[in-house]
């Protein structure tokens, strides 16, 4: 029988507002900016949605649209991310459409293609190229979650501005701007483009959204164009103020259960992880610092992009198995980041993984090694944390002790289960109020 660490449960207590009426913050935002000064009758209106697991991203929509009708508009939905779903068309659709985005749903069409125009040229010789089906409507709405990108760092990084730059540039412009980035800053890119596309193009206002440490929606704010890049600084701050972390900096072996596009661009957060300058460890004084990382899984909602799997030393052969290696190799080619899609160490069962890895970690005893182990780099509102951790969370305030120390099991077959069956089995101990 291998020796594992004992593990407990935490909850971790992140400030963390929440919009309760999502639908009514959308409808009163839109509301504040007065759309129907600019956008007016029988005109129509590109609403963009992107490929990331924005929280409630449905509802955001879907109210887009309704309000737009109200006016009088006819809008549509564009697929907005580069080069995710393949680089397809079809496969642009099919993410969509994993998030309840579909015409059915939203009641207006989805005009999904590959094709764009070019808008435009740099002082350097970059060409800007912007979503041909936005490019027809009267007015474009830009919709997209502020938050810190997961390779880039700066006042403005992941949100209204970069969808205006990556999303809506399709794989083409995607391409064309992270083979930029390489040269000059990302800062300058997203600056320039989303100048270029703003000028020329009929952006008429966003809609931004925050989320809490919890994946939930935090803020909502409608926002003129002219103010996206201002604006957008001051959303970049607060956004990194919420973001979720693990409870602790130090960690052997950080077990997620699984990975994907839809939990972040680089399929694990790098802002979580500690590995947004380097895909094997933390620099300089970069937090946490995680030595071994295993992930067990992939989402369903990636449609098999396993984009950031390099950043990972273990994986299962159940993960491997899943990958689809076109989207995967599109995007990581596309992003200028080809390390991501390495496949890692990878093993038929969780029990040979952990046994690999707890023996990978130097001189600490297997029982005595710093484990971790979350869902995914979204959801870390409850952790599993090894006894190593026990005293430091006893007298933290942010952290709240749910379980007593219980073995670190596999399953019959070898696996570990998911960590929320893990938890619902175990009775609550005495360190539980």
């Amino acid at each position: 029988m291998p020796i594992y660490p004992q593990m407990f449960r935490i909850r971790q207590h992140f400030d963390a507002p929440r919009v309760d009426d999502i639908a009514g913050s959308v409808r009163d935002e839109i509301a504040k900016i007065n759309p129907s000064s600019v956008i007016k009758p029988g005109q129509t209106v590109a609403i963009t949605a992107g490929s990331r697991g924005v929280a409630n991203i449905d509802t955001i929509i879907k109210t887009i649209v309704e309000e737009m009708k109200a006016i009088g508009a006819i809008p549509y939905i564009v697929p907005a991310m580069g080069s995710h779903g393949g680089g397809t068309a079809e496969g642009q659709t099919q993410v969509l459409a994993g998030y309840g985005i579909t015409e059915g749903t939203m009641g207006c069409p989805i005009k999904s293609s590959m094709d764009v125009i070019q808008i435009g040229v740099s002082d350097f010789g970059m060409p800007i190229y912007f979503d041909k089906h936005a490019s027809e409507a009267d007015h474009v709405v830009v919709v997209n979650r502020v938050k810190p990108h997961t390779g880039f760092a700066g006042e403005i990084e992941s949100g209204l501005m970069k969808m205006m730059l990556i999303g809506l540039g399709k794989h083409k412009g995607a391409s064309v701007y992270h083979r930029a980035i390489i040269h000059h800053s990302f800062d300058k890119i997203v600056r320039l483009v989303g100048k270029v596309v703003r000028r020329e193009m009929p952006i008429t206002f966003g809609v931004a959204t925050l989320e809490n440490g919890y994946d939930e929606t935090a803020l909502i704010e409608a926002i003129p164009a002219a103010d996206f890049e201002e604006r957008e600084k001051v959303l970049q701050a607060i956004s990194k103020e919420w973001c979720p972390s693990l409870p602790f900096d130090d960690v052997d072996l950080l077990i997620i259960d699984e990975m994907g596009k839809n939990i972040s661009g680089s399929g694990m957060d790098t802002n979580v992880i500690g590995r947004k300058r380097n895909d094997r460890r933390a620099m300089g004084d970069e937090t946490p610092r995680v030595l071994r990382i295993f992930v067990r899984d992939l989402t369903e909602a990636t449609h098999g992009n396993a984009t950031g799997i390099g950043m990972a030393e273990f994986a299962t052969r159940r993960l491997v198995d899943k990958i689809d290696y076109h989207a995967t190799y599109t995007n990581v080619i596309t992003g200028q980041h080809v390390s991501a899609g390495a496949v890692p160490l990878h093993y038929d069962t969780d029990v040979e993984v952990l046994d690999i890895a707890l023996e990978s970690i130097g001189l600490i005893a297997p029982e005595d090694a710093r484990v971790l182990w979350i869902p995914n780099t979204l959801d870390l509102g409850e952790v599993e944390a090894s006894e190593a951790y026990l005293a430091q969370a006893d007298i933290r305030d942010d952290l709240e002790i749910l379980t007593g120390l219980r073995l670190l099991e596999t399953e019959a077959d070898g696996n570990l289960p998911p960590i929320e069956a893990y938890r619902d089995r175990v009775p609550e101990s005495v360190f539980a109020d």
